[in-house]
């Protein structure tokens, strides 16, 4: 067999000098300003505002910006903020094949690292590039077994994030292979800390990005670890999903595809796998005309993680509230979008979302299953006060590469978040600087 570190490391080093299409420099650009959107909010909030105070006696020296509070330090202090933030508002990008948010973890690490060594544009773009081709691919070996027990963002995250920093510091083919094996054994991250009560999901990706630097620099100092720790029998595969792994279908398409160029952009501020839902009820609304007030009940038929995760009824906090189906569905008809404001604690109280609430029903449908990870779609049936039943089969959602963001699509996005951050002027250089400048400035500025 392959040996699956060894081919990925040799994949990733190859982004150091290769050519870099306008597609995939765009693509890179665009990452970074998605996650300046899904960050920038999550700075001003709990768990980043605690880890701020709790951590600032070990900030360390550096030139990395934590965004929380706009100050330097080590690039590991500003990686486990910074993550930690850019996962709090569930807005963060999504390779769904594999199940896993990369930017959280992966352009967190990388631009801290950057920020502290000094390298230029074009370095952290390979690095970020590098860092979603092995991270995503890793996930599309262990999925969708993986995510029984495991946070995908939290586990591979970790291994994006040392690729990344690797990339930084130089590593070639041979260090960034012991980075991977490194960062498999820091990986964790489970599902109870995911789905229950607590602050631990968003520290997951801030974990990940804060072990995967210390991996890459580990490695790339000569530390080694097992080349067989991913495939291995007792390795990362073996201890988190059923099998050792699927690395034909991780490795498929090598160097005629990347994963950054296959990235979903989420257009709701909720549980990616509540979208298929709410795309299809606002198609339904703006076509048919109907109001919140016309509904007397939706059913929505979902695949196993739509109906394992997202089955709330009665959720308690923002948090449970975004992973909550029936109040994000009810969210959507009342107010006409699942954004920031729908968390707020005004809105968690609106009276017309807690009746239409209960109304919200949700199963699992066994084909829609079948389909789940390449596939995230939904059955809907709406059944109006005036005795119309609609149904309604959802197949894509919007923002996925089948259904993609525009460029105009996702720089509203970055407004509509970042502006609840941001002064206008430093809004707009900071998109301007991230989709069409040469470098990127010292920015520990730019989050008032």
């Amino acid at each position: 067999m392959t040996n699956p570190i060894q081919v990925l490391a040799a994949v990733a080093a190859s982004w150091q000098s290769c050519d870099l299409s306008e597609s995939v420099i765009w693509a890179t650009r665009r990452v970074i300003l998605d996650w300046f959107a899904t960050t920038l909010p999550g700075c001003v909030v709990q768990p980043a505002t605690l880890l701020a105070e709790a951590f600032s006696p070990w900030r360390g020296a550096g030139n990395a910006i934590c965004y929380v509070d706009g100050q330097p330090g080590s690039p590991r202090h500003a990686a486990l903020l910074n993550a930690s933030a850019s996962h709090t508002v569930e807005f963060d990008d999504i390779f769904k094949d594999g199940g896993y948010h990369p930017g959280s973890p992966t352009v967190s690490a990388a631009l801290a690292v950057a920020q502290d060594r000094g390298a230029t544009l074009e370095q952290l773009h390979r690095a970020i590039i590098a860092g979603y081709e092995v991270g995503c691919r890793v996930s599309l070996a262990i999925q969708p077994s993986h995510y029984r027990y495991w946070h995908t963002t939290s586990t591979v995250g970790t291994i994006g994030a040392a690729v990344a920093t690797a990339m930084l510091l130089g590593a070639d083919a041979e260090r960034i292979a012991h980075a991977i094996a490194l960062s498999s054994s820091f990986a964790g991250g489970h599902q109870q800390n995911l789905q229950d009560e607590g602050m631990a999901k968003a520290l997951h990706p801030g974990h990940a990005a804060d072990a995967g630097i210390l991996a890459g620099i580990a490695a790339a100092g000569g530390v080694t670890a097992s080349l067989d720790s991913l495939h291995g029998e007792k390795g990362y595969a073996a201890a988190t999903s059923t099998t050792t792994g699927d690395w034909a279908a991780a490795l498929e398409g090598l160097g005629q595809w990347t994963p950054i160029m296959r990235m979903t952009v989420k257009n709701h501020g909720c549980c990616g796998h509540i979208f298929p839902a709410l795309d299809g009820l606002k198609l339904l609304q703006e076509q048919l005309g109907f109001a919140a007030g016309d509904i007397d009940s939706i059913h929505v038929a979902g695949y196993g993680a739509t109906y394992q995760m997202c089955n709330r009824a009665a959720p308690k906090s923002a948090q449970e509230a975004r992973f909550s189906l029936q109040y994000c569905v009810a969210a959507q008809s009342v107010l006409g979008g699942v954004r920031l404001a729908a968390f707020t604690p005004e809105t968690l109280a609106n009276p017309a979302i807690l009746a239409l609430m209960q109304k919200v029903t949700v199963s699992e449908d066994a084909e829609l299953a079948a389909a789940y990870p390449k596939k995230r779609m939904a059955k809907l049936v709406v059944r109006l006060k005036d005795g119309r039943q609609i149904n309604h089969f959802q197949q894509t959602r919007k923002g996925d590469p089948e259904d993609p963001l525009s460029d105009a699509e996702l720089v509203a996005k970055y407004d509509e978040l970042a502006g609840c951050v941001l002064a206008p002027e430093k809004l707009s250089a900071l998109c301007q600087t991230v989709l069409y400048g040469f470098e990127l400035p010292g920015m520990a500025r730019l989050n008032t």
